[in-house]
């Protein structure tokens, strides 16, 4: 097995994005490596070489998923020196970004790993669900100005934002149903909006 502080070859980079492209396709549930290393033009052998076990490969497939929902959702973040557009606004350029139907691929996959991450905390699905909860609540503060964010209710209101839009996510993924769902997100964003 390579050395796991090494940077990966060429060709290891190479075949994770062929095996991204297929997780994303087909899930991770039941991957079984023969038939991905045919989809990818590999071995299951060569597989197994460079990521150790299927474990390992799944392993690297999450942080890729992860690289991918980080920087997409880092693209809704504000530059620098802009003021804090709100949390409400936030919460509405995430929601855009999670109903595109571009997304749905990594979304389900996203869904996949988080729901196993919860019934298999000691696989490699370990710790995932912990940090996309982290990862979103982060890009959430960074809507909120400072008296809002560090304020007592600051993290409760991030919280509450975080579980609607991962509750909307849930029921637009099952149901595909993108109006109805975007509809009940303007909902919240008009509580969220109202003076309190």
């Amino acid at each position: 097995m390579p050395d796991v502080e090494q940077s990966p070859s060429a060709r290891q980079v190479e075949l994770l994005e062929a095996a991204y492209g297929y997780a994303l396709a087909n899930g991770l549930a039941d991957l079984s490596l023969r038939p991905l290393a045919a989809a990818i033009g590999s071995s299951p052998r060569v597989l197994m070489f460079l990521w150790g076990s299927k474990d390992g490969l799944i392993k690297a497939l999450l942080r890729r998923a992860r690289q991918d929902e980080l920087t997409l959702l880092g693209r809704l973040g504000r530059p620098d020196d802009a003021a804090p557009a709100g949390l409400a606004r936030t919460v509405e350029l995430v929601w855009s970004w999670l109903a595109d139907a571009e997304h749905r691929p990594l979304l389900r996959l996203w869904a996949e790993a988080y729901a196993r991450s919860l019934v298999e905390p000691d696989g490699p699905w370990a710790g995932f669900a912990r940090a996309t909860v982290d990862d979103w609540l982060a890009v959430l503060a960074t809507g909120q100005p400072a008296p809002e964010r560090d304020g007592p209710d600051g993290p409760a209101r991030r919280t509450l934002a975080l579980a609607v839009l991962r509750g909307a996510l849930l029921d637009l993924l099952a149901t595909d149903d993108e109006p109805r769902v975007t509809a009940a997100v303007g909902l919240q964003l008009s509580l969220l909006r109202a003076p309190r």
